[in-house]
């Protein structure tokens, strides 16, 4: 980078008692074996990618600034050359990186994957203490037999991990327990309590949807928005006479025949707004479809009042409210969508107590997806549980309900998994107590993060192609943000270019050919045949065809 392109002229020596040919040792230390760039284009270009995120274009022309002509094709393949020559230095480090764990006691992994559409799961599993990306692979799904393998190679590498956290996926959880058996394994808060709502109030939540989509309501309300705003049109001092009077609590008589056009936009406006509620972590927590019809609730009963009050004072102008109203009573009428709210709110009551026992994803919390849970002794939080079990087992109104019955058998099933005890552990300064983390969110934040990487480079919300072309490593550049971390893996090196030097640069185009050769779903040439509609009828047809051909000796 510091002279753009240049020929290099290299004399070879051949060794006749060994026949082993050797080059030049500077020119080896400056570009990879029948490489075109060199280690600090490749660390530029890797550095670039995956830790600044920055766009393939983008850095095309910052490195035409350095006199580097460069391709996008070229970029791309760059970045996964650093990945390659990234995952030899951790193995090669791997034993430093162990023995470092072990100084600290041992380690706590953490396990998970990531997949979008049809593209394979990108599996890796992380040490909780440290904070580092210790492995990963790229499978089709989290089966137990493929993830058999990696749990293995893990514990070859470092050992037998003080405990597991991971979700509740069963693939995950047989896996674990029979190649970690004996070892603490613990489950996500977060993940067990979204199953517990889904398993609750799933029904319900659907036949919310699906009924609000019946009607089409959120049609019939922007339909009836644009009619409003054409009739507002740009009368910007009416808007602000409106909103002066709303601050004054009182409407001017002067002023009232330009409400209802103006208060009847603002009610359509306000139960579009009903997401703004929701805290940021999905559903169950998050329920927009209910809340949404709670909003058309209000709406209708507030409209009834106005209009009410409108008629007792003789006012003429009633058509926009009367029109709002008579869009929201179809939906307000509708009896199954009523019981299905009603069961579903009180539902989410119960699941809102289970939540604040377990201290995590409360109903006012701020942290979204990011919450990691009141960091509350676990005794306590454990005996608040119990506490809420006790009170729903002694609610003979809520246990004539199965649903509720259900979600008791799951809080049983799963409360080993949810409690850790603090683990007393030798290290190089003494006995000390580890607890495990009671979410996954270590690895949550670690997919979010690479995901919106991906989005930000191209552009594009579907990642299914970016997951597919990444390779399986690629979370390893996560650890480049610890320096002690960079000092393992350089080793006596004093930067990535010189230790990516000392790699063989054959070991590296092995690992990027084996790559590109991972097993998929399913072959790419039987799609086509998937997408035919009449596909059940071709298969019979080639059946007879065989038969056929059979009696006429032809299979």
């Amino acid at each position: 980078m510091d002279i753009g392109a240049f020929a290099a002229k290299e004399t070879c020596l051949k060794c006749t008692c060994h026949d082993e040919v050797y080059g030049s040792r500077e020119l080896r230390a400056l570009a990879p074996n029948r490489g075109t760039f060199g280690f600090d284009v490749i660390v530029h270009v890797g550095r670039a990618l995956f830790v600044r995120c920055l766009g393939v274009q983008e850095i095309v022309d910052e490195l035409a600034l350095r006199n580097i002509s460069i391709s996008q094709s070229e970029v791309t393949f760059l970045g996964k050359k650093f990945i390659a020559y990234l995952a030899h230095a951790h193995r090669e480090a791997r034993e430093d990186i162990r023995d470092a764990m072990q100084k600290r006691g041992g380690y706590i992994l953490h396990v998970d994957g990531t997949c979008e559409g049809n593209s394979p799961n990108l599996f890796c599993g992380l040490d909780e203490i440290s904070n580092l990306v210790l492995d990963n692979i790229k499978i089709p799904s989290e089966k137990k037999a493929l993830l058999i393998p990696f749990f293995k190679r893990l514990k070859e590498q470092y050992g037998k991990p003080l405990a597991l956290v991971h979700d509740m996926g069963k693939g995950i959880l047989a896996a674990a327990g029979e190649v970690f058996p004996g070892t603490p394994d613990f489950i996500c808060h977060f993940h067990f309590l979204r199953d517990i709502g889904k398993d609750l109030f799933g029904k319900e939540y659907k036949i919310v949807f699906d009924r609000l989509k019946k009607h089409g309501i959120r049609t019939a309300l922007r339909e009836r928005t644009k009619a409003l705003e054409k009739k507002i049109g740009d009368n910007l001092y009416a808007l602000s006479d409106f909103e002066a009077d709303f601050d004054k609590g009182a409407f001017e008589i002067s002023r009232i025949e330009q409400v209802p056009t103006i208060a009847t936009y603002a009610l359509i406006q306000w139960i579009f707004d009903a997401p703004s509620s929701a805290a940021g972590y999905g559903f169950p927590f998050d329920c927009p479809h209910l809340a949404f019809y709670q909003r058309v609730k209000a709406a209708h009963g507030v409209l009834k009042q106005i209009m009410d009050i409108l008629l007792r004072n003789k006012c003429k102008d009633n058509k926009p409210f009367y029109r709002l109203w008579h869009l929201l009573d179809k939906v307000v009428s509708d009896k199954k969508l009523a019981g299905a709210a009603i069961l579903m709110e009180e539902k989410i009551r119960v699941f809102e107590e289970l939540r604040e026992a377990l201290r995590i994803a409360l109903p006012d919390g701020k942290d979204g997806l990011n919450d990691d849970g009141i960091n509350d002794d676990i005794f306590t939080i454990e005996s608040a549980v119990k506490a809420f079990r006790q009170r729903v087992i002694g609610d003979d109104r809520l246990t004539t309900n199965n649903d509720y019955l259900k979600m008791i058998v799951q809080i049983d099933k799963y409360w080993e998994k949810l409690f850790a005890d603090p683990i007393t552990v030798q290290t190089q300064w003494g006995p000390t107590e580890i607890t495990p983390q009671r979410t996954n969110n270590i690895l949550e934040r670690f997919f979010r993060d690479l995901k919106r990487s991906g989005r930000k480079k191209s552009g594009s919300s579907c990642l299914s192609k970016m997951l597919h072309a990444l390779l399986a490593d690629t979370p390893l550049v996560a650890n480049l943000k610890s320096e002690k971390y960079l000092n393992t893996i350089l080793g006596d090196c004093k930067s990535l270019e010189q230790r990516f030097s000392e790699i063989d640069a054959t070991q590296v185009r092995e690992y990027l050919t084996n790559q590109h050769n991972e097993p998929l779903k399913f072959s790419a040439k039987i799609k086509p045949l998937i997408k035919q509609e009449s596909l059940p009828y071709r298969l019979v047809q080639l059946f007879q065809q065989a038969k056929n051909s059979k009696s006429n000796g032809h299979l």
